[in-house]
C-alpha cells in the first residue's frame, strides 16, 4: 500500500520543514514517486502519481497560471513548496486555482533538503512495497496450507478475517449466511436484517465496493457458476483486502468442489454451527441465535434436541455408504419441511444425526413433535437398507445454547430405544424420552461393565445353561413372568398355559436359578439380569 500525502507530511524530514496545506484536495491520495522540478512544464517528465517537489521557480515564471493545472493534467497528485528560496509565499491566486482543481498545495515554511524529503519518501515507499509482497507471500502460505489439509469453510473464512482484522460474512445465491467470522463484533448487531441489507448490495464478477453501506464483495465459485460471495461489510477495498478475500474465495471454492457430492452447502453451515455450539466456540446466545436464524431456523420460544439412529445394513463400498448416509439427512430434512417446522440438522457419524427443532409457539407442542417424528421415521424406513428407526428426545430449552447441551441427553435416550425390542407398547412410540428408557437406559450405560457382566451372569447362568442344553421356553416363561410383575394368572393368560401346568414349570424355573420366584427383591435382580443380557452394548 502505497504512502498518502499525510502520511509523508508526518516524516521527520518534513516535519522539519515546517509543512502548513494552503489548500486543494484531500490528503489520502498514495503516492507512487517524488519529484523535484522547477521546471514550469513537466508534461514529459511525469507519468502519474508522483508528488512534486519545488523552490516556486516556475511560479513566478510569466507562464505561471498554466502550473498548477499542468501538473495535474501530467498526473501529479500534489505540490510542495519550499519557501524563502526563489519565493517567500505563496500567491493566494495559486492557492484559490488548487481549490478550484481539488489539488493538494503545501508549503515548507522552513528551508528543507530536499535529497533528506526524497530519501525518507523513497525509502518508505520501497518499505511499504516489501511490506505488500510479504503480505501476498504470507497470504499465499496460508490459504494454500488451508486448501492442502480440507481445512473447513470456517476456517478458510476465519483465516481471512484474521489478516485483514475485520469481520467477514460468507453467504450463498439467497443471501443466507454460512459463515461469519466477527472479528470481536456483536454477531447479533453484524447480520441484523442482513437479508434486506445484502440485498441491497448488487454483486458483479469481479471483486468491488458497492451497496449503500459500501460492502467489499467478491464472487464464490467457477465464472458462470457462482454460488455465492464473501463480503467485508464496510470494507476499506484496499489492495490488501481486495486481495485477501480474493485467495480466501478461492480457497473456499477449492473446499466446496471437494465437498460438494457430501452435502448441500446449507448442510455444512448447519453442521458446523451444531459443531461450534457443540464445543463451546459460542457462547453467546445472541450470536447463536442469529447465526442459527440466517440459516432457517425459525425463532421460537423453546427449542428441543432430538437425536435419530437407524440401522442399516453393512456396506463394504464406502462411496455408496456415504451416499446413503446423504440420503438419510435428506429425508430428515424434507420431513421437517412436510410437517411445516423449522430445524438445524447435522450428520456426525453412519447412522446418527442430531436435530435442533424450533417449536412452535401456537398449537400444541407434543402433537407437533409427534407429526415430525412420524413423518421422519417414515421417511427413513422407506430407504433401502434401514431395518430399524428410533428417535431420542431430550428437555425444551428457551435459549439454544442450552438446547443443543440437551442433544447428549437425546442421543442416549435414542441409543437405548434403537435396541428395545421389536414389540411391545414402546416400540410403537413414534419417538422416546428418557421417562420411557428409565432402568434399561443405566442398565444400557453401564453394560461395558465387567462387573455387571458377572452379575448379570451369576444371576441368569442356571438358566441359560438349560436353554442351552435343553433348548425348551423356560427363559421366555421367566422372561414373561418378570415382565408381568409376577403376576401368574396374568402370565397364564399370555403363555395359555394351565395353572398347574404353569405353577410346576416355575417351580422347577425356581429350582434351576436356586432363588424363590416369589420374593420381590429375586424378581428385580432377576429382571436387571435380563435387561443386561438383552440390552446391546452402545457405541
Amino acid at each position: 500500500m502505497l504512502p498518502t500525502i499525510a502520511r509523508i507530511l508526518e516524516l521527520p524530514p518534513v516535519r522539519a520543514g515546517d509543512p502548513v496545506v494552503l489548500g486543494g484536495g484531500p490528503l489520502d491520495q498514495p503516492v507512487r514517486w517524488v519529484h523535484v522540478s522547477d521546471v514550469g512544464d513537466l508534461s514529459d517528465l511525469l507519468s502519474g502519481g508522483e508528488l512534486v517537489l519545488t523552490t516556486g521557480v516556475a511560479m513566478i515564471d510569466p507562464g505561471a497560471v498554466d502550473y498548477l493545472p499542468g501538473l495535474k493534467a501530467a498526473g501529479a497528485v500534489g505540490l510542495v513548496v519550499e519557501l524563502g528560496t526563489s519565493i517567500d509565499e505563496v500567491d493566494r491566486a495559486f492557492v484559490r486555482q488548487a481549490e478550484q482543481l481539488g489539488f493538494p498545495l503545501i508549503a515548507l515554511r522552513n528551508k528543507t533538503k530536499f535529497v533528506d524529503v526524497t530519501e525518507a519518501v523513497h525509502r518508505s515507499i520501497v518499505a511499504e512495497q516489501y511490506e505488500e509482497v510479504e503480505f501476498a507471500r504470507r497470504a499465499h502460505e496460508v490459504f494454500t496450507e488451508l486448501t492442502m489439509k480440507r481445512a473447513s469453510m470456517s476456517d478458510i473464512v476465519g483465516a481471512a478475517s484474521d489478516m485483514i482484522a475485520a469481520p467477514i460474512i460468507l453467504e450463498d445465491l439467497n443471501h443466507q449466511v454460512i459463515v461469519v467470522a466477527a472479528q470481536g463484533i456483536s454477531t447479533s448487531k453484524l447480520l441484523a436484517d442482513w437479508e434486506r441489507r445484502s440485498r441491497l448490495t448488487p454483486s458483479s464478477r469481479v471483486t468491488h465496493c458497492a451497496g449503500p453501506e459500501s460492502w467489499l464483495v467478491t464472487p464464490v465459485g467457477p465464472q458462470r457458476q457462482q454460488w455465492g460471495r464473501l463480503v467485508v461489510p464496510a470494507g476499506a477495498g484496499d489492495e490488501r483486502e481486495r486481495m485477501v478475500l480474493e485467495r480466501a474465495a478461492q480457497a473456499v471454492a477449492m473446499r466446496r468442489m471437494v465437498e460438494q457430492d457430501l452435502n448441500s452447502l446449507e448442510q455444512q453451515a448447519q453442521s458446523g454451527l451444531l459443531d461450534d455450539l457443540r464445543r463451546g466456540r459460542i457462547d453467546d446466545e445472541a450470536e447463536a441465535t442469529a447465526r442459527a436464524h440466517s440459516l432457517g431456523l425459525r425463532p421460537a420460544l423453546t427449542y428441543l434436541p432430538m437425536a435419530i439412529r437407524v440401522n442399516e445394513t453393512a456396506r463394504a463400498d464406502q462411496v455408496v455408504a456415504q451416499r446413503r448416509q446423504v440420503r438419510l439427512l435428506d429425508a430428515v430434512r424434507h420431513a421437517v419441511g412436510v410437517s411445516r417446522q423449522t430445524a438445524l440438522t447435522a450428520n456426525r457419524q453412519a447412522g446418527h444425526i442430531d436435530v435442533l427443532l424450533s417449536q412452535p409457539s401456537v398449537g400444541d407442542p407434543e402433537e407437533t413433535l409427534t407429526r415430525v417424528a412420524t413423518e421422519i421415521r417414515t421417511g427413513l424406513l422407506r430407504l433401502g437398507g434401514v431395518s430399524k428407526c428410533a428417535i431420542g428426545v431430550g428437555p425444551a430449552s428457551t435459549r439454544l445454547i442450552d438446547a443443543v447441551d440437551g442433544l447428549d441427553d437425546a442421543a442416549h435416550v435414542a441409543d437405548v430405544a434403537l435396541s428395545l425390542p421389536d414389540t411391545g407398547p414402546r416400540a410403537a412410540k413414534p419417538f422416546h424420552r428418557a421417562v420411557d428408557i428409565r432402568l434399561r437406559g443405566l442398565l444400557a450405560l453401564l453394560s461395558d461393565d465387567p462387573r455387571v457382566q458377572a452379575f448379570a451372569e451369576s444371576e441368569l447362568r442356571g438358566i441359560l445353561d438349560h436353554r442351552a442344553r435343553h433348548d425348551d421356553d423356560a427363559f421366555d416363561i421367566l422372561r414373561a413372568f418378570l415382565e408381568v410383575g409376577g403376576n401368574k394368572t396374568e402370565l397364564a393368560k399370555r403363555m395359555h398355559l394351565s395353572r398347574p401346568t404353569l405353577y410346576a414349570r416355575l417351580a422347577t424355573i425356581s429350582r434351576i436359578l436356586g432363588v424363590d420366584l416369589d420374593d420381590a427383591e429375586s424378581r428385580t435382580s432377576l429382571h436387571a439380569a435380563l435387561l443386561i443380557v438383552e440390552t446391546p452394548k452402545l457405541r
